[in-house]
């Protein structure tokens, strides 16, 4: 936190750009109280959940996931305290702070259980794509909810035969009567497919329609929620949608990776047909930063470890003389070379 600070008041001047560029409610003040609440919420909350976790992992019983203990509870909180819509547009509940605001506190999140995360900030990636791409009635309806947090999001692009070679994907969309489209695929690797933290789970869903070209070009995205909504966003009835299986990983355990199957499951066209790829592409490079920053934050905190592991560990004398003469060796951190090294 102090790092950050210090970032923000002398190096990048936060407040000087915040106020070129028109953003009056970010004020030092303003931005101080949201980090100094953000870093108390990590260290006392998220912090604790990381190990057990990812100890526990997700649970799979016939297409439930149920996550970690704590989990739950902590999403809860999070979703009390508005946390998800700090940088979001205020039209749909956000505070509509600087988007840079917001990876700070994704940068604490991380750093404190990167499994966890991993629910939030996929949903903001979905919130992105229908921000950018949705007609005002898909914003209307889900963009408030996924805002506030008791929606969330995903994002289904890879199948079992293909991975980047988005333009060979199997997923079908045939359209229905009223309009919308039965979507009928597998998708794999999907990252909070299937869990318990919310009322539902927003999937952005690659598929072809009938008559669409070859290859990337003939790709359409659609919104497939877990349960129906009504026009006034009431959940209604189970999708045709569910978890055949999460993945057994080597870490973020606590992240459920699902295989989601789609047995004519009602999805909605956002953007224009055969044009989905384009839109998916908004999703896909926030993904890209929050990825970025999962690197950042786990860096960020091995270093930490690090440091507080030279501060208690007892290995010869300083070479200027005892720093703790009162103990049998000097903590390593007084060496030059464990210095240089951190």
């Amino acid at each position: 936190l102090r790092d950050m600070r210090f970032l923000i008041d002398e190096v990048f001047d936060f407040h000087g750009r915040y106020q070129a560029l028109g953003a009056s409610d970010a004020t030092p003040d303003m931005v101080a109280a949201i980090l100094d609440e953000g870093s108390k919420f990590c260290e006392q909350v998220l912090a604790p959940l990381n190990r057990s976790g990812d100890e526990e992992g997700c649970h799979f019983d016939n297409g439930v996931v149920t996550t970690p203990k704590g989990f739950k509870e902590a999403y809860a909180q999070y979703v009390e305290g508005g946390w998800n819509g700090v940088a979001s547009d205020p039209a749909y509940g956000g505070q509509g702070l600087p988007h840079s605001l917001g990876l700070l506190l994704s940068e604490m999140i991380g750093a404190s259980n990167v499994s966890w995360g991993m629910y939030p900030g996929l949903t903001r990636g979905a919130m992105s794509a229908i921000h950018a791409h949705g007609s005002q009635a898909q914003k209307d309806l889900y963009l408030a909810r996924m805002t506030a947090g008791t929606w969330t999001g995903t994002m289904c692009l890879t199948e079992p035969h293909c991975g980047t070679d988005l333009g060979i994907i199997k997923t079908r969309a045939v359209p229905n009567a009223d309009g919308s489209h039965a979507i009928s695929g597998t998708k794999i690797f999907i990252s909070a497919g299937e869990h318990d933290l919310s009322e539902n789970i927003v999937h952005l869903v690659l598929a072809k329609l009938p008559d669409a070209p070859a290859g990337t070009k003939g790709i359409s995205l659609f919104i497939v929620p877990k349960f129906l909504p009504d026009a006034e966003g009431n959940v209604g009835a189970r999708n045709a949608v569910s978890c055949g299986s999460i993945e057994h990983k080597m870490g973020i355990k606590a992240s459920a990776t699902c295989v989601m199957n789609f047995d004519g499951a009602t999805g909605y066209l956002i953007g224009e047909p055969n044009k989905g790829l384009h839109c998916m592409f908004t999703m896909m490079n926030h993904a890209r930063l929050g990825t970025g920053m999962q690197g950042l934050c786990l860096g960020e905190t091995s270093y930490q470890g690090a440091v507080r592991y030279a501060r208690e560990r007892l290995q010869m004398r300083s070479l200027t003389g005892p720093k703790a003469p009162d103990k049998p060796a000097d903590p390593i951190i007084v060496h030059p070379d464990v210095r240089r090294m951190l």
